[in-house]
């Protein structure tokens, strides 16, 4: 199901509960009840309590959403370095140039075509991603220069490695849920407690005050659906993507 129909049916539900509710407890009020005198204690509660939790639902959604980015940075930073790699052994013998380039394309290839469907189903790395850093590692690094400019090329290259290494640990570290169970539990609870004080309010069964209630509700549906959408980077809704190794090898398309 596409996420944005399920956006659609999560907001006509949330919409569809609270007019159900409040055309429930209007049938069953005493005809005495008078919505206006609401105790000015119970308002001051409830505005309090819908600021709190808008307050918590932005951080919670600036959260989400500095993780995506994180995760994209480690992509872009993991295509870089292999990018650098592939440019600088040029200086390198052509036997030895070619052998550090086709590991290269292979890596590339392997987190394209596999690691990426991988993360996204298992929320993990693949093994053989990890054999072919270390084959690209011991490439470069057990080669001997012959010549003062491949010895000046060889330490940069080094260093790439481990930038490489580097951007595959961070990348790790992002795949999977960004937010705790405990904090989705204090998310859904607060969403809970902020519609149910609407219903303190004594609201009628007027156009206007279901409509405003039935806005509120969605609108609190919608951040949620949000923050799930962005929880995690690599496999959900607007993810970050591989395309940064496709840019910069645009042979691996074939």
């Amino acid at each position: 199901m596409p996420d944005w129909l399920v956006l659609v049916l999560a907001m006509l539900a949330a919409v569809a509960v609270v007019v159900i509710i409040t055309l429930l407890r209007d049938k069953r009020a005493a005809e005495d009840e008078d919505p206006s005198e609401t105790p000015d204690v119970i308002e001051y509660m409830t505005m309090w309590i819908g600021v709190i939790y808008a307050i918590v639902l932005g951080l919670a959604v600036a959260g989400v959403w500095e993780a995506r980015s994180a995760a994209q940075d480690h992509v872009q930073a993991e295509a870089q370095a292999l990018h650098e790699i592939y440019e600088r052994v040029r200086v390198y013998p052509p036997e030895t140039r070619d052998r550090i380039r086709a590991d290269v394309d292979a890596y590339v290839a392997q987190v394209v075509d596999k690691e990426w469907k991988e993360m996204a189903a298992h929320g993990r790395l693949s093994q053989h991603g990890a054999e072919l850093l270390a084959q690209i590692r011991q490439d470069v690094t057990d080669y001997e220069p012959k010549t003062d400019f491949q010895a000046q090329a060889y330490q940069p290259l080094v260093d790439q490695v481990a930038a490489l290494d580097q951007a595959r640990s961070a990348r790790a570290d992002s795949t999977g849920a960004t937010m705790p169970n405990v904090v989705w539990i204090g998310l859904l609870t607060g969403a809970a407690i902020t519609i149910g004080m609407v219903f303190a309010l004594q609201i009628r069964r007027t156009r206007r005050e279901l409509i405003l209630a039935g806005l509120f509700s969605a609108t609190i549906t919608f951040m949620l659906f949000l923050i799930w959408d962005f929880d995690e980077p690599y496999s959900r809704g607007i993810t970050a993507t591989a395309q940064p190794f496709l840019n910069l090898f645009p042979h691996i398309r074939g």
